[in-house]
């Protein structure tokens, strides 16, 4: 459990890190869910530069990876998957969350 607590620490800090100093990527997925749901590249760099992590997925089969939620704008979040192995940071794909499947912008809704 120290691993797992250790890494929802480290991990904000290091896409933070990844984003102020311009390292990071955003994939053809993630640009044509930009485009789609109506979300900026300010919206982006707000989020990832004030995120929580929701999930982690360290052993996924693509590699490291995790889905954070940020402060993007007017009081909205924001959900954004991306690497968490090594430079540069991938944004995987972003989304405004779906208040139907989120209690919070935080903590997924119960399956129904």
């Amino acid at each position: 459990m120290t691993i797992v607590r250790d890494r929802h620490r480290t991990l904000p800090k290091e896409i933070r890190n990844h984003i102020l100093l311009g390292e990071f990527r955003i994939s053809e997925h993630a640009f044509e869910e930009m485009l789609d749901e109506t979300i900026s590249l300010d919206d982006l760099t707000d989020c990832l530069v004030s995120c929580k992590i929701i999930e982690d997925y360290p052993e996924h089969r693509r590699g490291p990876c995790c889905l954070v939620c940020g402060g993007a704008g007017l009081k909205r979040f924001l959900h954004v998957v991306c690497t968490t192995g090594r430079a540069p940071l991938v944004v995987i794909t972003v989304y405004w969350p779906d208040p139907a499947k989120w209690e919070t912008p935080f903590k997924r809704g119960k399956a129904k």
